[in-house]
């Protein structure tokens, strides 16, 4: 069993900051990559950002030079640092790893439950 938890998501004016944070625990043997996705109402999830366990980032081109994502490997942790937030980033938040329970087994997608982040203006 596997389990992502997020936490750090909240209520924050236009131009505020808020930091999400996201732990994997159970039975892992190697996380590839974890990332951050969002859902805003009805519109598709999609990638906010991304960090592999080599320190690769990627970013979404709406939330570049606002938000940041840093990985602790030898935590199982992933981070967003959200600053000068738009009404428009208010979603749900949710965390993904890609990793594989055993040596031999394949790379798995798993998901948090989501946290929620709304801005006002």
């Amino acid at each position: 069993q596997v389990q992502l938890v997020e936490s750090g998501g909240g209520s924050v004016q236009a131009g505020g900051s808020l930091r999400l944070s996201c732990v994997a625990s159970g039975s892992i043997y190697r996380i590839g990559g974890m990332g951050w996705y969002r859902q805003a109402p009805g519109k598709q999830r999609e990638l906010v950002a991304s960090v592999t366990s080599i320190g690769t980032r990627t970013y979404a081109d709406s939330v570049k030079d606002r938000f940041t994502i840093s990985g602790d490997n030898a935590k199982n942790m992933v981070s967003l640092q959200m600053n000068s937030l738009i009404p428009e980033d208010t979603a749900v938040y949710y965390c993904k790893a890609d990793l594989k329970q055993s040596w031999y087994g394949g790379v798995m997608d798993y998901w948090g439950k989501g946290t929620l982040v709304t801005v006002s203006s």
